[in-house]
């Protein structure tokens, strides 16, 4: 049966081999509360990086033992993500956290191409999952955090990872809308025509293991009654898995609109890398932390 709700990632976790978890500058009570509680609940083990002092601190604020953890002393953030990356490459970890550090030092450190965990040609994308109350199901997207302007060839990268995480939530034929302003295909907007060209490719094998569909506005994507009032008959109208979105801000703002305005739970990683990667903001709750570690400790496996 499809995952249904973000909590069910406990459940698919139950039975699988414990993954590691490397966390870089986990100095912060968020990303400690978090940590704990996936350790405590047996979805990951936890190295974290950072500076010991504020770790130990964070840990008695959020009532866990920091014993649990193990602990390595490195109170520079460009240090301590290099030193997770090295400890990655050796085999000593099976996915990364971002903790309390910038977004630009943490990913430099995962793309460099002498001393990253990005193997050449590889695209990394930012893939959400959204548990959202007025929806009847998860919704996964991308790309809102990584990739500013997607061209076709990075598109076709994103579908694959949506595919790809949707098949671990146990949905066996994803349905993926290209969105794009309207369904007609428009020669002049770019999100229209690559999306018509996807939705080919996926009718002709080129894109498998899932159902594309586009140009398609998101109005018809995920409300059957809007496809039916335009008269849109296809398989994804109104019953998405997953929506690909045309550029980062689109994308951004549909996760930040669900988040904040209408307070659904999320949860959220960074594919493409030799391993998931934890890429939470500084500013979302212990609550999408851990569920986003559940989703990167199920994507772990192997």
């Amino acid at each position: 049966m499809p995952v249904r709700k973000l909590s069910e990632l406990f459940d698919l976790l139950k039975d699988k081999p414990l993954k590691t978890m490397i966390v870089v500058c986990a100095n912060d009570e968020h990303t400690v509360a978090a940590v704990g509680e996936a350790v405590s609940k047996n979805l990951v083990k936890g190295i974290l990086i950072g500076d010991r002092a504020k770790i130990n601190s964070a840990s008695r604020l959020c009532g866990f033992d920091s014993d649990q953890f193990t602990i390595i002393d490195q109170p520079d953030d460009d240090i301590a993500a290099q030193l997770a990356v090295e400890m990655i490459k050796r085999g000593e970890g099976d996915l990364m956290m971002k903790g309390l550090i910038q977004t630009d030092k943490f990913m430099k450190a995962i793309l460099s191409k002498e001393k990253g965990i990005t193997d050449a040609g590889k695209v990394v994308s930012h893939v959400t999952v959204v548990e959202n109350e007025y929806y009847h199901k998860l919704l996964i997207v991308g790309d809102v955090a990584v990739i500013p302007l997607p061209d076709l060839n990075q598109k076709i990268k994103i579908i694959g990872y949506l595919a790809d995480v949707a098949h671990r939530l146990e949905i066996a034929m994803p349905k993926i809308a290209a969105i794009a302003p309207s369904e007609r295909v428009l020669p002049s907007i770019i999100s229209s025509t690559d999306a018509a060209l996807l939705a080919i490719m996926n009718e002709r094998g080129q894109i498998k293991g899932c159902i594309v569909d586009g140009p398609i506005a998101l109005d018809v994507a995920v409300d059957r009654e809007s496809a039916d009032i335009k008269g849109i008959r296809s398989p994804v109208a109104g019953d998405a898995d997953c929506l690909l979105f045309p550029n980062i801000e689109s994308g951004n703002v549909f996760y930040k609109v669900n988040s904040k305005m209408a307070r659904s739970e999320s949860a959220a990683i960074v594919l493409g890398a030799r391993v998931p990667v934890v890429l939470g903001s500084r500013g979302d709750s212990s609550r999408v932390k851990l569920l986003s570690i559940a989703l990167g400790a199920l994507m772990a496996q192997d």
